[in-house]
Order: structure tokens, then sequence, then C-alpha cells
């Protein structure tokens, strides 16, 4: 039933949203099929939430659904991303924010989304036994001495990781294996590639190449029989399985992951340009140390032979004999140095003349004793007003009485 509105008698926003409510309701429950876009999942709500889009080339129409979190996790295989479906769905119309959402009550994978769903299953399994662990993969070696390639004969693959490999590092080799790498056969012929190469002492690493392809072209890469064989192999294999999107689970299993057969070549042997100026800078890293350390033990040994007793040995020798020879006996060839003098003029006594009094003519008690310290300057202070002596040699000399012949011409 139409709605009688007119430009004096308009409807309201919540008539026409009612209106359309009720017309949706009306359509009944309905079968959709379409390839599911996204997932999401949210905590702490039992919804689902996807994304429907119409699974035909060239057309861009997408739809939101929702379906309880006990039929999501019901379903076996478990639903993917990319995987087709068909949706047994109510059509609700949600009046308050004005979008139409469809209401799932039954999902069945069928073509593509029923594989990939398997596909899920499989490397959930796998994932639990532990065939994708980090602990597990082995690391490439850094110049392989023979690398062996399984690849489809005269494929560009095989092309591409063999000129790449060349550019890189002139001398490498390879060790072709060929199989088939699409079809019902390829699975097991890339089984006995793997492991005639692994049964080699000479092959170090083992590349298994293969050009783009769909989903079902790439389905070998797959088989559990040939991610186990990689599994049990010893020597490191690198997957270089289709391109970028494409992830076959063989690249969960093996040890490196190429996003393509290129990159393969990238990763099983080095840039020789690359390595050839590494190893000049260790040699001028190299040079450089031993020269400063050259220069710094010349440095040490020119101060070493500075030094008295290197520069002629002698001289400790003749030291040793001076020391060991009697008090008072001097040497002609090494004379004694003189004795440290205090710094403080010794003055003679009254009527000791004018001469100069020497260092050994002091009084026996002003003298230092051999092991005894010198006494402090408050003792000596104290020693200077104590003894006659020293307050006498502290008056200055009469100049008469020093000079008889100054005092008897009366020279002042």
């Amino acid at each position: 039933m139409a709605l009688e509105t007119s430009p004096e008698k308009p409807a309201p926003v919540r008539a026409i949203a009612n209106a359309i409510a009720g017309w949706v309701d009306r359509l009944g429950v309905v079968w959709v099929e379409g390839q599911v876009a996204q997932v999401s999942r949210r905590p702490g709500i039992n919804t689902v939430f996807l994304t429907l889009r119409d699974s035909a080339p060239g057309v861009d129409i997408s739809i939101p659904v929702t379906c309880s979190r006990v039929l999501f996790d019901g379903l076996q295989p478990p639903l993917v991303e990319g995987g087709s479906v068909v949706i047994q769905a109510k059509p609700s119309y949600y009046a308050n924010r004005g979008t139409l959402s469809l209401y799932a009550r039954d999902i069945r994978m069928v073509g593509l989304g029923e594989l990939l769903a398997r596909l899920e299953q499989r490397r959930q399994l796998l994932a639990a036994e532990g065939l994708f662990a980090a602990e597990r993969k082995r690391p490439l070696p850094f110049l392989p001495r023979r690398v062996g390639l399984v690849t489809a004969p005269r494929s560009a693959a095989e092309r591409d990781v063999v000129d790449n490999a060349a550019r890189r590092w002139p001398g490498v080799a390879f060790e072709t294996v060929y199989a088939a790498m699409q079809g019902p056969r390829s699975a097991a012929e890339v089984i006995d590639a793997v492991e005639r190469l692994g049964a080699r002492a000479d092959v170090d690493v083992i590349v298994i190449a293969r050009g783009g392809g769909s989903v079902e072209d790439l389905l070998p890469f797959s088989d559990e029989g040939l991610l186990r064989a990689v599994a049990r192999a010893r020597t490191p294999v690198v997957s270089a399985i289709g391109h970028e999107p494409d992830t076959p689970l063989l690249d969960l299993v093996a040890d490196r992951r190429a996003s393509t057969p290129t990159d393969a070549a990238k990763l099983v042997v080095p840039d020789v340009a690359v390595e050839t100026g590494r190893v000049e800078q260790a040699r001028a890293r190299l040079r450089q140390v031993v020269t400063a350390r050259v220069v710094h033990a010349r440095a040490e040994l020119d101060a070493l032979r500075s030094r008295p007793a290197l520069a002629d040995p002698r001289t400790l020798l003749d030291r040793r004999e001076g020391g060991a020879r009697r008090p008072g006996r001097a040497d002609a060839s090494h004379p004694r140095p003189p004795a440290r003098s205090s710094g403080r003029r010794h003055r003679p006594p009254p009527g000791a003349g004018p001469r100069a009094v020497a260092a050994g003519d002091a009084p026996a008690r002003l003298r230092r004793a051999p092991g005894r310290r010198r006494p402090r300057r408050r003792e000596r202070r104290r020693c200077r007003g104590r003894h006659p002596d020293v307050r006498a040699r502290r008056r200055r000399p009469d100049p008469c009485h020093d000079h008889p012949q100054r005092a008897a011409r009366g020279d002042r």
C-alpha cells in the first residue's frame, strides 16, 4: 500500500523508515550466494559480523550479514575470508540507523569456499602438530656449494632463479630436478625431487619455484604429503610459489618464504659487489687498527729507551758499587754529588773569623743522625730558644771583634 503524501502533507522520517522496515519484513527468508569479504568477531558480543560481496566479476555490491557465534563456531570446515558461501538469511531493516542487513540462519560452503575452508582446517591441524613452529626453521647457508632447484622444465621460474643467482654470484652451481608443477601428479613428483636432492651431500639448499596461478593451480603445494616431506628434509628448503598474494601451506612449512622466484635467488646467494665492498671496509679498519697499535708500541719503546737505566746499563752497577764502599772514601771516576742544603745559611759563632763554615763543621747536635727524621718547624723554633750556642749565633757579630785591623783604625 503506497503512502499518500503531498507538499502540503509530507510524511515524517519515522513513517518512511517504518514503511521500509515493513516492506523488508514481508520479503521473508531468502537464500543468498556470494563471497565472504570480511569477518569481524568482537570480544564480549555473541554476534559475528560478515560482509557478503557479489561474486560476479566487475560488480561491486556488498551487504552486511550477522550471525550468532554458536552458528559461526560450529561450521565444519571453518569459514574463511574469500570463500564462496550460500546463506539462508532473513532481511531486516534497522530504522534507527537506516541500514539494511541479513541475519544468517544457515551457512554452507560451496565451490572455492569449501576448498579454502578445508585448507584452513588442514592448516590448523598441522599448526597444532608444530610443523609451522619458528624453532624448526633452519638457517640458510651464506654461500652454498650447490643449489638444488625443483621446477618445471623450460619454465619462466627456472630462468628467473638461475639468471638472477648467476648475476649476483657468478660462481654459483645448480642441480635442477624437473617435476610437474600443476595437476594431479604434481605433489608426488615434487616429493620425489625433494627427497633426491636432500640425499645429496653437496646440495646445501633446495628451492621449489613456480609462477603464479589460481588457487586450484597452487593446490598441490598445500598437499599434506608434500608438507610432511619438506618438514622431514635435513636440507633447508626455500618456497618460491606464485606471487606475493599467493600463500600455499608450503610457505608456512619451508625454512624461508620467497615472494617470487626472483626473490628466491636473492635469498640463496649473496651479492658479490656488496661482499667485495664489505671486505674492503674490513681491510681498511684492520689496517687502521694495526697502524695505531704499531705507533703506540713504538712510542712506548722510545719512552723505555730514553730512561737512564736502559740508555747506559752500567749506571745501576756503578751506583751499587759506590753504595757498598765505606763512607768517606770517594771514587775519582764517579765523584759523590754534593749534599743537599736546607736553604738556610749556617752562620759562624762569634770569634770564628770571616771564613765560611762548611756543612760538616756544624755542631754535632745540629746535624741529623742517619735514619732520624728532620725536626718540625715548631720544634726547631723551640731548639733555637733553648740552646745558648743557637742564641749566640742569632746575635749579629761585632765587626770590631771580627776584624781587629778595622777596630785599630777606628772604622765603623
